[in-house]
């Protein structure tokens, strides 16, 4: 059988183990991207293919005759026409909950940055600041306590819940967003967002983008929060109304926003917060998944779905 990766380079640099990958009875030819252009030519004959960002739409899957399987290393399925996946008989797998560790750290990670102001901080140590004051520590700008705060998280899946358990180990409540035409049957603590959002010292996003989150979080919500609030991201870059928060940050309606996605990324054309003017803004380049240990699982959770494949069953099938 023969399979093909489109887009190795995808999954990072040579630190990952596939040996597993290549003991299954598949030959694979692995290229490390692939141009729209070139993806019917690469997986010609192929009955298995590995892609992540790399598209497969109906055209492709229609000149793809002997295509069986394709198997996302991510848990996002939009690169692949599902539905003419589905009438052709090929089976779409997926992978789930492997970067949760990895996640649930980067947004402590931005969390922490900003409450403690470190970013500033350390500038203004290695530009010589420090050193010219005369004083033993500098107290330039504020750093807040995380105890007694308030989290708010929209998005109680494993990425919520998981930012909410470090959050209790720092003494904070931490309440879920309601959002509207949702109905929940779990005993969570649930307030509306408009009701949540001027509660809250820290937003956290972790809720699928759709049609109803598209811009969630823009200026009428920004203005209802405190100026002492943050914001972090770390879900889908469409879920906030970028310009919004750029003049929310620039006019001091919210104290600082850390995010790890963008409405387009990579942000080719520039984007309107990538601006050294906006103050108290992290962002980081779509890296919060990516520690060795979660894309390891990824090969992982590829090789189960091959070989519950090979043995005629379907392992996380999204259509």
């Amino acid at each position: 059988m023969r399979g093909v990766i489109l887009d190795c380079d995808s999954l990072g640099p040579d630190d990952l183990d596939f040996s597993a990958l290549h003991n299954l009875p598949v030959t694979w030819t692995i290229y490390g991207n692939c141009p729209d252009s070139e993806v019917i030519e690469r997986i010609g004959d192929a009955e298995i293919v590995m892609t992540n960002k790399t598209a497969v739409n109906a055209l492709t899957l229609s000149q793809t005759p002997n295509l069986k399987l394709i198997t996302l290393p991510a848990t996002g399925t939009n690169v692949v026409d599902l539905e003419a996946a589905k009438e052709l008989g090929v089976v779409v797998c997926n992978a789930v909950n492997y970067g949760t560790a990895s996640v649930v750290q980067h947004v402590w990670s931005l969390i922490l940055a900003l409450t403690t102001n470190l970013q500033s901080y350390h500038r203004d140590v290695m530009d010589g600041s420090w050193a010219e004051s005369g004083s033993f520590c500098l107290l330039e700008y504020p750093v807040r306590e995380l105890e007694g705060k308030t989290l708010g998280i929209v998005g109680a899946g494993d990425l919520g819940k998981g930012v909410a358990k470090i959050a209790q180990a720092f003494g904070m409540q931490v309440i879920y967003a309601a959002l509207s035409g949702r109905t929940y049957t779990d005993d969570l603590p649930r307030v509306e967002l408009n009701r949540l959002l001027p509660m809250v010292d820290i937003l956290s996003l972790h809720c699928p983008f759709t049609p109803q989150t598209k811009n969630l979080i823009s200026s009428s919500e920004l203005a209802l929060m405190k100026d002492s609030a943050l914001l972090i991201n770390t879900a889908r870059g469409p879920l906030i109304d970028e310009p919004a928060l750029k003049q929310a940050l620039i006019n001091g309606e919210i104290a600082g926003a850390g995010l790890d996605v963008l409405s387009v990324e990579p942000p080719v054309e520039g984007n309107v917060l990538i601006d050294s003017a906006v103050p108290n803004l992290i962002i980081t380049p779509h890296s919060a998944w990516i520690a060795v240990e979660s894309r390891q699982r990824l090969i992982g959770q590829m090789v189960e779905n091959i070989s519950a494949f090979l043995d005629g069953k379907a392992l996380r099938k999204v259509n």
